[in-house]
């Protein structure tokens, strides 16, 4: 038996044992552990997935909580870490089933990562003056992490030069310069705005030329498919258009905006390409930053795109479950490198084929086409039909997709005091469901790939809450509830909301839309939020949009929008009410509102001194003074 510190030179020093009487069942993990040892704080086992055969051994006559301790270090996963309830690693008997950092709660509480990524090494001089190269086999990968930080991909903006026409398979541009482009078939063209709350993306598929033009073939089905997607018609006024109405047509494909992925565009320290030209011997480019050594750095690419699958059915679901003050990290998403690339339309949904409507705005003086059903970007940290599951004081940074989600008929789940940063799609969505609640989270930094993402997204779900959360830097909505049939009694209530809509428009720090309950007692609240800086032009601090219904919008303030809220829209409001608000601009048509409208006690402070005026009424101030992650620590048990 191994038992002394010098027989295991690479463990760390051990903190005390816990000295308070063992009314848990504990297991360990640790980094130097050995997957033959029993699991004990002695002997811990190496892995994870060790550890849970233990766990599904014991949680049919579990007495108490079982609890699995992670030492520090990080965790180099190579499958998903899947919590299945038919195998048997729910908690059982009123007790939980809990994965955690060793020390959690407490000033020793040890730093854990859970990775899906691997480490990139042997890296060597590469064919660009000053860059490294490392052969990765058939490693893909959309991102790559250097020293702790997001490394772009190497990039050209615009994305075409020249004179550029649209065609019905890509462009054609008066400029030879694309020709010389390498390993085309990698380069992914982006085009922001395609919507205005929309960016799409695509591959080349072929690049062609002669001496006068270049022509520009995208994939398919991508392309054809993004043509018919972003199509839309406006029909001018007349008092815009005195000689009679014109129809304009919005075509966010016109050209693209940069271009993405290629080793002709790697001349910014700090970005990467991952060059494909040779099947199963793809090689990873990077341009390092100054003072950066390929032999002392850390670099890491996502391999697994999923680091956490937690998944039950209706009848058996996925129950009594807790992770908490971990760290997950280096997932990735690879579907957009396909021939579907990524043609998104709102919020977490894209799409990939199938039926197309025509929807009719604005009294027909627009229209939009709209896939009938769309699919959802997914989550590194995805939860399906899960009861009582509970993600608590964890970190979840440098994520290729979404970074938690929860979908399917699950209830009373909780995402709580959680920091999220660096993910390329949403922080949280939640698709369905009752009872879950968000609340006291960090979450910042989001939607780094993918920028229509909402930091929070909740569609047609029951019950949630999404309280005391503090969100920044986000380049579309903060928050974003949609209706449906099953939506009703979400509460958004007392969260700190700023600088979003960084990058895309038609958004705002909080957007609603569609039916949100069937009467004001189970609708949607909106109350005691604190909404700063919605950043692009066309925005609105508090937005309730299309066809939104049975909302109370309340004791909330707004500053520095381009309009606190909007009242006409298509289809209209129904039942909305806007009271005791503060904001800085008077709304639009606010003396005359719509039927469906409710506009009492608000008040317009100045846009100068709007901060002071608010700290000078007692009704502003506490408003402000109760939003924000100010609620009892979240290190107290919840579930």
């Amino acid at each position: 038996m191994l038992d002394t510190q010098s027989d295991r030179p690479d463990r760390p020093d051990r903190p005390d044992r816990p000295d308070r009487p063992d009314r848990t069942d504990r297991l360990y993990v640790a980094p130097w552990g050995r997957d033959s040892w029993p699991g004990t704080f002695d002997q811990p086992f190496a892995t994870l997935a060790a550890a849970q055969r233990t766990v599904r051994a014991r949680t049919a006559a579990l007495r108490s909580d079982l609890v699995v301790n992670l030492r520090a270090g990080t965790y180099f996963l190579d499958a998903p870490f899947t919590l299945d309830a038919a195998a048997g690693d729910s908690g059982e008997g009123g007790h939980r089933v809990v994965y955690q950092a060793h020390g959690y709660g407490t000033p020793r509480q040890e730093k854990v990562v859970v990775s899906g990524g691997r480490l990139i090494t042997g890296w060597w001089p590469g064919e660009v003056d000053g860059s490294w190269r490392a052969d990765v086999g058939s490693l893909e990968t959309r991102q790559l992490y250097v020293n702790g930080r997001r490394a772009p991909r190497a990039s050209l903006s615009p994305g075409l030069p020249g004179n550029v026409t649209k065609t019905e398979t890509g462009y054609v541009t008066d400029s030879t310069a694309p020709q010389s482009w390498q390993d085309p078939t990698s380069i992914e063209f982006v085009f922001p705005w395609v919507y205005p709350w929309s960016e799409a993306r695509c591959r080349i598929a072929e690049i062609t030329g002669d001496a006068r033009s270049t022509t520009i073939t995208l994939v398919q089905p991508a392309f054809a498919r993004a043509r018919e997607l972003y199509s839309a018609t406006w029909v001018g006024d007349q008092q815009a258009h005195p000689e009679g109405p014109r129809d304009a047509r919005w075509d966010g494909l016109a050209r693209p905006f940069s271009a993405e992925n290629s080793v002709s565009f790697l001349a910014e320290p700090g970005t990467f390409v991952l060059d494909r030209r040779v099947p199963d011997r793809h090689v990873l480019h990077y341009l390092p930053l100054p003072g950066e050594d390929p032999a002392e750095a850390e670099i890491i690419a996502p391999v697994l795109e999923r680091i956490v699958v937690g998944r039950g059915t209706e009848e058996n679901p996925l129950h009594d479950v807790t992770l908490r003050g971990l760290t997950f990290s280096h997932a990735g998403w690879t579907e957009p490198d396909g021939p579907h690339g990524f043609l998104h339309f709102f919020a977490n949904t894209y799409y990939a084929g199938g039926e197309l409507q025509k929807v009719e705005l604005a009294e027909g003086k627009a229209h939009l086409t709209i896939p009938a059903a769309p699919r959802l970007l997914p989550a590194n940290v995805e939860f399906t039909a899960a009861v009582r599951v509970a993600l608590l004081d964890n970190g979840f940074t440098h994520l290729g997709a979404g970074a938690i989600g929860f979908a399917g008929p699950g209830r009373a789940n909780a995402v709580v005091g959680n920091r999220i940063e660096d993910v390329s799609g949403s922080a949280v969505t939640v698709t369905a469901g009752t009872g879950t609640e968000i609340r006291q989270n960090l979450i910042h930094h989001i939607g780094r790939e993918y920028h229509g993402s909402p930091a929070v997204w909740v569609m047609d779900a029951r019950e949630v809450t999404v309280a005391h959360n503090e969100i920044h830097d986000v380049p579309y909505s903060g928050i974003v509830v949609t209706g449906g049939s099953r939506a009703a009694r979400v509460q958004v209530t007392g969260n700190l909301i700023h600088r979003t809509m960084t990058a895309l428009a038609d958004g705002g720090g909080i957007y609603l839309n569609g039916r949100q309950g069937n009467s004001y007692a189970d609708g949607t609240v909106v109350r005691g939020n604190v909404v700063r800086d919605t950043v692009t032009p066309y925005n609105f601090g508090l937005y309730t949009d299309y066809g939104a219904a049975w909302v109370t919008v309340q004791g909330n303030v707004v500053h520095r929008s381009d309009t606190p809220i909007v009242l006409r829209v298509t289809p209209p409001l129904e039942n909305v009410a806007f009271l005791d608000n503060f904001w800085d601009d008077h709304p639009a048509e606010a003396d005359t509102p719509p039927s469906g409208v409710t506009l009492a006690r608000n008040t317009v402070l100045p846009k100068d001194g709007f901060e002071e005026a608010l700290a000078a009424d007692p009704a502003g101030a506490a408003i402000l003074a109760s939003a924000g992650r100010d609620a009892p620590p979240a290190t107290q048990p919840l579930i």
